[in-house]
């Protein structure tokens, strides 16, 4: 039996368990060092160094939107059509997102270099904060591409039925980067510069696994040249299925371009940190939820693609159950270590731990909620509805927690924009649960009588 299809036949908490916890393992540890960075510049470079990175994330989460666009969009029609037993048009996907790869890292090195310091104005930067950015996004502009296919190409490789490898693609370019942000901050005195230069060779030398992997003898799917030349229609159904996952971190751009003038505004440079450190903890949860996200999809795609609904309704509970339960033991260790937590990026600065403490503990308030609420926007990717992945996605980021960021402040200063997350957390999963229960009560008819989503049919 291949491995795609014993998606159909294999146990369902085996296979969760085989496709998540590579996952898991691999965003877990992008996340980690994502905070070791953090926990290095705060130590050796200050607090205003993660004021620049935090300044910084909202031109990398732009970047990594349309990598994501690309990625999630191109994986969910690759398990859709694996499930219906076409392949050579899941290769035709994976040729042509390799193309939008190489497309995208040009216009947007181009793009970034020219407007670089407008743009990180109108993200927060200013006064001693800005030549810190510059110098750190300068460096990650020019490692665009090989971001895009190490991180972008890696999600084929979990289509392709391998986490495994796809879980090495991950460890590889963590491991590496944690190697040598000691070396490059600490012992070269390289400072903020070191932390970027770590990241894209750590990046580097992941691209070149993704691309060994699909050349050479490895993968089911094959990378072919023919494959390469873009198809409109191709292009736009990967544009349609990866439009939730590219919403929602454009929104979350947005958001932190919002949220650090918000804070310059209502408690400065020092608040702008506190949230960077906020967010460099909640990556550290999301990421493991994102993984068992991921790691769920090629089951429920491939599964509804072949009219199996009984089982794609028992990889969605699963998924919830395991999201929920690790999100509540994270929720536990914020609220009673919070002050630690913050210490870790910066042991000598006491207003940034007092801040910081109180801080995280009410914008992570809503916490055990979030996993339900990843799990099921994905779950709508996975099956070929976007139009309600996205509603799921706009709702939490864009039309409940935006409006709070720039409202709960008139009333309760700095502490409003703390508020304003757990608000639109509980009001967007309350939203989920509506939709999800419709959705479970849907799956429950005859899998003949189901209809079956326009686009998962269609040809290129």
């Amino acid at each position: 039996m291949g491995r795609v299809e014993r998606l159909a036949t294999e146990g369902i908490g085996r296979l969760l368990v085989e496709f998540s916890l590579p996952a898991i393992a691999g965003m877990l540890v992008t996340a980690l060092y994502n905070v070791v960075d953090r926990i290095f510049v705060g130590n050796w470079v200050g607090s205003d160094g993660i004021a620049a990175v935090s300044i910084c994330f909202p031109v990398m989460l732009i970047m990594m939107a349309f990598g994501m666009l690309i990625a999630f969009g191109g994986t969910s029609l690759v398990a859709i059509r694996l499930g219906q037993g076409r392949r050579q048009e899941a290769e035709q996907v994976l040729g042509n997102a390799l193309t939008l790869y190489l497309l995208l890292a040009a216009s947007f090195t181009s793009f970034g270099l020219l407007f670089m310091s407008p743009l990180l104005r109108l993200f927060g930067a200013s006064g001693t904060v800005l030549p810190l950015a510059e110098e750190y996004l300068t460096i990650i502009l020019l490692g665009v591409l090989v971001h895009e296919i190490s991180f972008g190409m890696s999600n084929f490789i979990r289509s392709d039925g391998n986490p495994h490898a796809a879980m090495l693609t991950m460890l590889l370019g963590a491991g590496i980067n944690l190697l040598l942000d000691p070396l490059f901050i600490v012992v070269l005195h390289w400072g903020i510069r070191g932390a970027a230069l770590a990241t894209v060779l750590a990046q580097s030398i992941s691209a070149a696994w993704v691309m060994t992997y699909f050349l050479g003898g490895k993968s089911a799917l094959k990378l072919r040249a023919a494959n390469l030349r873009l198809r409109p229609g191709l292009v736009r159904q990967i544009a349609v299925a990866g439009t939730p996952p590219w919403v929602m971190a454009l929104a979350a751009s947005a958001i932190q371009a919002i949220l650090n003038n918000r804070l310059q505004l209502y408690g400065g440079e020092l608040a702008v940190t506190v949230m960077g450190i906020i967010f460099s903890i909640y990556a550290l949860v999301k990421m493991p939820i994102a993984g068992i996200s991921q790691g769920a999809q090629p089951i429920i795609g491939y599964n509804y693609g072949t009219l199996r609904f009984g089982r794609v309704r028992q990889t969605l509970l699963l998924a919830i159950i395991a999201a929920t339960v690790f999100v509540v033991l994270c929720f536990a260790a914020v609220e009673l270590q919070s002050a630690r937590l913050i210490r870790l990026f910066n042991p000598n600065d006491r207003e940034l731990a007092r801040m910081g403490s109180q801080a995280i503990r009410i914008f992570l308030s809503m916490l055990p909620l979030v996993g339900f609420q990843m799990v099921s926007a994905n779950y709508f990717q996975a099956v070929g509805k976007p139009r309600v992945a996205t509603l799921l996605t706009l709702s939490r980021q864009v039309l409940l927690l935006m409006p709070l960021v720039l409202i709960l402040p008139h009333f309760f200063g700095l502490t409003g924009i703390w508020l304003a997350a757990p608000v639109a957390e509980l009001v967007a999963a309350l939203l989920s649960g509506i939709f999800l229960i419709r959705e479970l009560r849907r799956l429950g008819v005859n899998p003949a009588r189901a209809k079956i989503c326009p686009r998962q049919t269609s040809q290129p």
